[in-house]
């Protein structure tokens, strides 16, 4: 997952909330919307909607792709958080060596070897934390860091990738031959992980990102199995010369800002500017040079240069998470919203904004706009049902309307209920703190895919449809000692609230009564409740609906 500059992570605070807070602070830029759903865009509200996959990968830090409505997914790493010993962090026996094939609507996993390539491109696309891009038809891939077996040991590869989409998934699906899909160049200058690719007009961008050499080590690269690590403190911009046979780079260029681009597992977002121009924007990332947190500022960058956005702070969701952007041209809106992830500051079950300096993994769903003045606001709009998120993607659907490719077009969204993409992957903590007691055992790589729907909510006449993707939403103080359980009924009937076991069986009754309708926030205390994987089930005018969450 991510390579933190020693000697990063968390203590297992959760035992004392109190000591999760070093400032506490309310910020009026920040609002908790305590309600089942997230803040409105424009008419409508956002839904997440899980839908199981059976025999779904679980990955995270990984590189993806689609063509007709399947993805496919390649590299990563298939374990959880990465372990603090040299010995055990980035293991190679947890590289994702295969290539998967998914497809989301007949649940459909299709699975190949990538050790039939070429050695130096097997080791490439079994790595951590690629850059990559599709391009048409063409998948972009570049640098990532992991084991390789011809250097004997960890490295930050130098290579661009290109792989054919539609032939790859044709082999995976067939068991046909993949090295007539591959092609690959070695260039030192891509040497990169952590960073993102861009694309603004013909020209690549490559932004932030670090040269990583050797174990990771939380002692230092001087102790032990040292290490070399190079921030690119850099946007590197150049074409990809590629006739289908041949690659190369042309016009390439590198602009080094050691003091705003020194950020590597960030979040780099399309965006539409106010004066109507597309680019990016980096938000957040890690690590400040003075102390191991992450940056607050963000910045743009366009076809021309970059710029630190003045006057704001992104508090929320400050680690590589996954995130879809939306725009309104009606209302000069340009919103990006954050699944969870990991991140300094979030919210606790009474609205209050704690500073964890320790950088959790968090279940805040939030939202950054741009107005039209260019003035950014963030807002927390939601929460996960579990720490859910990081190295995660948001993998938009083929036919949802899009501004420059990239950007779901609002204003150009037709029906009551729109499916815009799944969340994919990333890592599923047990807990918010888990580095410094890692023991690879307390969190995976999440097999769980997530739907994301925008539903207007003024039309009536869709409320069958809308209440089919009502979610149950099940949050957990920071301490693990209470529960709340948050659903909206469209009609006033008995509800039954169960606490079941992974094999179904009932641990015990949460709620037994009458309720009317409407949205719903109910409190439970499961101090006495064993650590494990549990669900919430509900029953309620003849709806069964249900979400696990791990204590």
């Amino acid at each position: 997952m991510i390579i933190t500059d020693p000697p990063a992570g968390a203590g297992d605070l959760c035992a004392d909330p109190q000591l999760l807070m070093r400032t506490s602070l309310l910020l009026p830029l920040l609002l908790l919307v305590p309600t089942l759903h997230a803040q409105s865009f424009g008419d409508r509200r956002l839904v997440l909607e899980e839908t199981p996959i059976a025999g779904m990968p679980g990955i995270q830090s990984f590189a993806w792709a689609q063509h007709q409505g399947q993805w496919l997914l390649i590299g990563g790493r298939t374990d959880g958080l990465h372990r603090r010993q040299p010995f055990a962090a980035f293991l190679a026996a947890d590289n994702n060596t295969m290539a998967h094939v998914v497809d989301p609507v007949s649940g459909t996993v299709w699975s190949a070897s990538l050790a039939s390539l070429p050695a130096a491109q097997f080791e490439q696309l079994q790595s951590t934390n690629m850059e990559f891009m599709q391009q048409g038809d063409v998948l972009y891939v570049v640098g990532g860091y992991g084991f390789s077996a011809t250097a004997n040991d960890h490295i930050t590869h130098p290579l661009l990738s290109a792989i054919d989409v539609p032939g790859a998934m044709e082999a995976i699906r067939t068991g046909g031959a993949l090295a007539p899909h591959f092609r690959y160049i070695t260039d030192e200058r891509l040497a990169v992980t952590g960073g993102y690719l861009g694309r603004i007009g013909a020209q690549y961008v490559l932004v932030g990102g670090q040269r990583f050499i050797g174990r990771y080590n939380p002692m230092g690269p001087d102790f032990g199995p040292g290490f070399i690590q190079e921030y690119t403190n850099a946007i590197r911009r150049f074409g990809i010369a590629d006739d289908g046979q041949s690659l190369g780079l042309i016009d390439y260029s590198a602009t080094v800002d050691t003091v705003n681009l020194h950020r590597r597992d960030y979040n780099l977002v399309p965006q539409v500017f106010p004066d109507g121009s597309f680019g990016y924007t980096a938000f957040s990332g890690v690590f400040q040079y003075a102390e191991d947190i992450p940056w607050l500022n963000t910045v743009d960058v366009s076809a021309t240069g970059h710029v630190v956005v003045p006057a704001f702070e992104q508090l929320l969701n400050q680690y590589h998470t996954a995130h879809v952007p939306l725009w309104s041209a009606s209302t000069q809106r340009m919103s990006t919203v954050f699944f969870g992830g990991i991140g300094r500051y979030y919210f606790d079950g009474n609205g209050q904004l704690w500073d964890d300096v320790n950088v959790p993994f968090v279940n805040t769903i939030s939202q950054v706009t741009r107005d039209g003045a260019g003035q950014l606001q963030e807002t927390a709009i939601g929460t996960m049902p579990a720490l859910l998120g990081s190295s995660a993607e948001f993998i938009r659907l083929p036919d949802v309307p899009m501004v420059f490719d990239d950007i779901v077009d609002l204003d150009q969204l037709s029906g009551d209920t729109v499916v815009i993409g799944h969340i994919v992957g990333g890592i599923e903590s047990s807990a918010a703190n888990i580095f410094f007691i890692n023991t690879g055992t307390q969190s995976t790589a999440s097999t769980r895919t997530f739907r994301v729907l925008l539903v207007r909510d003024t039309n009536v006449g869709v409320r069958e449809v809308e209440r089919a993707s009502e979610p149950l939403l099940v949050t957990l103080s920071p301490d693990h000692e209470r529960m709340s359980t948050g659903f909206t009924l469209a009609t006033g009937g008995h509800v039954q609230l169960e606490l079941l076991d992974t094999n179904g069986r009932r641990v015990n009754t949460l709620f037994s009564a009458r309720l009317p309708a409407g949205t719903h926030l109910l409190h439970h205390t499961v101090k006495d409740l064993a650590p494990g994987v549990y669900v919430v089930d509900l029953q309620a005018d003849g709806e069964r609906r249900s979400a696990r969450f791990v204590r």
